[in-house]
């Protein structure tokens, strides 16, 4: 079993019995912990995150909860290194599910901002999110959801220059090719393994990187990686409808 658990600064750990790693974090080790008294929590952590990635973590959970009374995870626990959180379950994925995660995520974007951006700048796994003000939609995707990955080593070593350009001139045009958008509270990394159930098989958002940004540019994150059954997006639509196009 790996015990780089017994590393983090939680004050449960010297009660723990068993822990059980769980698969799904692309950025984090995760176990399942489970107490002498059978009580169980998620531990998150890493003693090499970057600073304040957990208490912004944390903080994005609550402001999810507290806006939009969407379901997230309870948390426990908070420090620069790990978080303890309510240990949930996997999702049924059933259709039923689905409908009752679509109709949840269209609730959280009835939740209405006056800009564009959020009052701290935050990561998106690993990576620094910039989430600086913006009266205007185009400005902000253009600034902080292009440009600014454009200064990454990985993005500028995987494209070339012409490459560059192009995006850079997608840019300038995107007032022409995206039509004008209200500003909603956004989850801002919602794909499928982002959703688990809680004990009575409610979906729970869980890892957010929250905004203030456009409904769709939120839904479409759920297309990034092996979207839901169209069961979630007619039940999103019953809440709340998309533009036609």
């Amino acid at each position: 079993m790996n015990a780089r658990w017994k590393n983090l600064p939680s004050a449960v750990l010297p009660r723990v019995v068993d822990a059980l790693p769980l698969s799904g974090g692309a950025v984090n080790d995760v176990w399942r912990v489970t107490l002498a008294d059978g009580t169980a929590y998620v531990l998150k952590g890493s003693l090499h995150a970057p600073a304040g990635l957990f208490p912004l973590e944390a903080a994005g959970l609550r402001a999810l909860h507290e806006l939009a009374g969407t379901r997230t995870p309870r948390v426990f626990e908070v420090s620069a290194h790990h978080l303890l959180m309510e240990a949930l379950q996997p999702r049924p994925d059933t259709d039923e599910f689905w409908e009752s995660a679509g109709r949840a995520f269209a609730a959280l974007h009835s939740v209405s901002g006056d800009q564009f951006g959020w009052d701290t700048d935050g990561w998106l796994g690993l990576l620094p999110q910039e989430n600086g003000w913006a009266a205007d939609g185009h400005e902000f995707v253009a600034e902080h959801r292009i440009l600014r990955y454009l200064r990454e080593p990985k993005v500028r070593s995987a494209l070339e220059p012409a490459d560059l350009a192009g995006l850079e001139r997608i840019c300038e045009r995107l007032p022409q090719l995206v039509p004008v958008s209200p500003s909603v509270l956004n989850h801002g990394d919602l794909w499928r393994g982002n959703v688990a159930a809680d004990p009575a098989g409610r979906p729970v958002f869980i890892d957010p990187a929250v905004c203030w940004m456009w409904a769709e540019a939120d839904l479409s994150m759920m297309y990034c990686c092996d979207p839901p059954p169209d069961c979630f997006f007619r039940a999103y639509e019953e809440v709340s409808p998309l533009p036609d196009g």
